[in-house]
């Protein structure tokens, strides 16, 4: 073939590519030759010519080289992602169900069991589950989010030295339960403070000022000396002047001994030592000094710095001897106060009263409180309507060191919290609302940190479930994650089933914050949740209310009540709907309540008590129809054996066969029981079993015993 007709064979194969029919028949009509015939040198040129003419007679143009047109490409689906998606966030991005997501994160690290659809997934979760669905994915635009402003109130700076007045000494009277603590400030303010506390013991802290007969004032803080009550003993300690450390001669020092003066040390705190129970016979008060030494409790004979007043508070002796004592260190201490400017003061104790609402016991530090200062405390605050002394009395003004209960709270704080006064009700809103945000920034840190750990967690146990798969290709790899997980997907949209665990949910309600805080403290300790899960559904301050009751119905819950009542109505409906309410007065009969109640969860367990051991003296058959059954001559060694109850074959120190006689017999006659030092033959349930001299045969009763719960909280 002539290089001319190749050029036209090449030309009429191009115009057919390009989809043209209209240069083709001219061509093929212009210039017809047989095969193999040599081309004019004009063909090509004519060709052109008519091709050119007939696109310009259509009014286009065209060029024979151009490439033809690619179909157009797909674009894939964009999916805006951003940190911290959830599941149900991610499905709505990419606009498909939560069940696509879900398949989407088979061949990640997702545990498929513990993602909800508000669970939050990781950056490199999203980034796989969107190249799983074909999508392509563009980070969200982040908003941007203003800076808060810190609206948080702070101490003032130490006033003018020209401004400071002379205070009262604030003096706790910390030591061990029945150490004569109230006792002592009864005698001191001739009241009955101790005959009204439930069971004797001081279970709040109380604060009263007193005035001695000199004229002196000491405002007097008496703690709790229970073991449940150390967080009262720790904020006693941290407000206070003088640290009075009661301790009885007969008992000497005890373990609440030592914890007070651990938080006297930590407050840096000087203490004043009072050996009560001095008027009892045969006791030694400079065994307690000695025993003191110990703890680095040096008194002033043994060349410290600790003065020591034997005292009885009982019967009021030395009493003035010991107010003396701490007026006169108070006077070395030079304790002032500045009387001016904003109110700061820390809250002893708070409780809700039927009348007042939310009161708090505070004793103030700086300042002058009136009615009508707006103070903030914790994320509460309140403007000040009442002011009552510890006569229930009602006051105008309270100084430095006064200890006063203030009325007007909009919540009820908790006790310990610091207490700021503000220049209005507008500023106390802001420094709550701040607080508050504070707050949960801080929560969502925490929460952050736990999800982040779990998100390792499953990253390690992904790593090693993929290691027996790193010799698969991806795709069979995703299908051997599918096969794994098919089952999960199921029942994605059901509620996870799970065991019945033994669950006790509790509710606390108590009168004051203090001891609703100390009861949580002791349930803190609670280690037997393999045995019983207790759950601490709802606390708080007041008597038992309906909310309670229907907090307590929907949880199938018990509420505990400590110092707090509930009235008729009240129990009444409690009755009706079946709940366990349970008041009590002294902390360690409510926590031993409590201990039953879970020990009565428990499962029954099964306990064997052995009745009587026989030995195997002799071995027979006895023909019993057409088979033998195997028989033992056996002598009772001790107790008796009782055809009814369950036997036990033992050979050496293994167990060979138990269950129960077909026959006991003593001598020829059936017999149901055998005791001691009589000998007797009997058959077993099972034929297979061969006896042999020297076996023993143990007859026991299994008995169902109420198990006890494990949890010991120290008392």
């Amino acid at each position: 073939m002539s290089a001319a007709m190749k050029r036209m064979a090449a030309l009429v194969g191009r115009a057919m590519t390009l989809h043209r029919p209209d240069v083709v028949p001219h061509v093929s009509s212009v210039f017809t030759l047989p095969a193999w015939t040599p081309t004019p040198p004009h063909t090509c040129t004519h060709v052109r010519y008519l091709a050119a003419k007939q696109g310009k007679g259509s009014g286009k143009s065209h060029k024979f080289n151009q490439k033809p047109p690619k179909p157009p490409k797909q674009e894939k689906q964009e999916v805006e992602i951003k940190q911290r998606m959830t599941v149900s966030e991610l499905a709505q991005a990419m606009n498909r169900d939560l069940d696509h997501v879900y398949e989407a994160l088979l061949n990640t690290a997702a545990d498929l069991d513990d993602l909800e659809p508000d669970s939050v997934l990781e950056e490199a979760w999203i980034k796989e589950a969107v190249k799983t669905s074909g999508m392509k994915y563009k980070w969200a635009k982040l908003t941007e989010t203003k800076i808060r402003e810190n609206k948080e109130v702070q101490r003032q700076p130490p006033p003018d030295p020209a401004v400071l007045v002379c205070r009262p000494p604030v003096v706790t009277i910390m030591g061990h339960v029945d150490h004569g603590k109230t006792t002592l400030l009864d005698s001191l303010r001739k009241s009955q403070i101790a005959a009204q506390e439930a069971g004797g013991i001081t279970q709040h802290i109380g604060a009263f000022l007193v005035q001695l007969p000199s004229g002196e004032k000491i405002t007097f803080l008496d703690t709790p000396g229970h073991a449940a009550f150390s967080a009262m003993r720790a904020r006693g300690a941290f407000v206070t002047d003088i640290v009075i450390l009661v301790v009885a001669a007969d008992d000497g020092v005890m373990n609440q001994t030592v914890e007070s003066i651990q938080h006297a040390k930590k407050a840096k705190v000087p203490i004043i030592l009072a050996v009560n129970k001095c008027d009892k016979p045969q006791v030694d008060p400079e065994r307690v000094k000695q025993e003191l030494l110990a703890h680095d409790v040096v008194c002033e004979e043994f060349g410290g710095d600790v003065q020591a007043i034997h005292i009885s508070a009982l019967k009021g002796d030395n009493l003035m001897a010991l107010a003396e004592a701490t007026v006169t260190l108070a006077e070395v201490l030079e304790l002032k106060g500045d009387p001016t400017g904003l109110v700061e003061g820390a809250i002893i104790e708070s409780r809700t009263d039927k009348g007042k609402g939310p009161v708090t016991t505070a004793i103030i530090q700086r300042g002058t409180l009136r009615k009508g200062c707006v103070l903030v405390a914790g994320k509460t605050w309140a403007k000040v309507r009442f002011m009552y002394d510890e006569n229930n009395r009602s006051v105008t003004e309270a100084g430095p060191s006064v200890a006063v209960e203030i009325v007007g709270w909009k919540d009820l704080p908790s006790a310990g919290d610091e207490i700021l006064e503000v220049e209005s009700e507008q500023r106390a809103r802001e420094v709550v609302e701040w607080r508050a945000y504070v707050e949960e920034q801080d929560k969502l840190k925490e929460e952050l940190q736990v999800i982040e750990a779990k998100q390792r967690e499953h990253q390690e146990s992904y790593k090693k479930e993929r290691e027996g798969m790193e010799h698969l290709s991806w795709r069979q790899r995703k299908a051997a994650l599918y096969r794994a997980n098919k089952h999960r997907m199921a029942y994605r949209a059901k509620e996870n089933v799970t065991s019945e665990d033994l669950i006790l949910p509790v509710i606390i309600k108590g009168d004051v914050d203090g001891s609703v805080e100390a009861i949580l403290n002791i349930l803190s300790s609670y280690d037997a949740n393999d045995q019983c899960r207790m759950e601490i559904v709802h606390f708080g301050v007041g008597d038992i209310s309906e909310n309670d009751l229907s907090m307590a119905e929907t949880f199938s819950g018990i509420i505990y009540g400590f110092n707090v009542g509930a009235n008729k109505s009240i129990q009444q409906m409690a009755t009706k709907k079946g709940i366990p309410v349970k008041l009590h007065r002294i902390i360690y009969k409510l926590v031993d309540d409590l201990k039953d109640e879970l020990s009565s969860k428990l499962p029954p367990a099964i306990e064997e008590n052995v009745l009587g051991e026989a030995s195997v003296l002799a071995t027979f058959s006895v023909k019993v129809g057409k088979k033998k059954v195997p028989v033992a001559g056996c002598k009772v060694q001790k107790g008796q054996l009782d055809k009814r109850m369950k036997f036990r074959l033992v050979r050496g120190r293994d167990v060979v066969w138990e269950g129960s006689l077909t026959a006991l017999k003593h001598h020829k006659d059936d017999v149901l029981a055998v005791k001691t030092g009589m000998e007797c033959g009997l058959s077993l349930d099972v034929d297979e079993i061969e006896f042999q001299t020297g076996d023993t045969i143990m007859c026991y009763e299994e008995l169902e015993v109420q198990q006890k719960i494990s949890w010991n909280p120290g008392f």
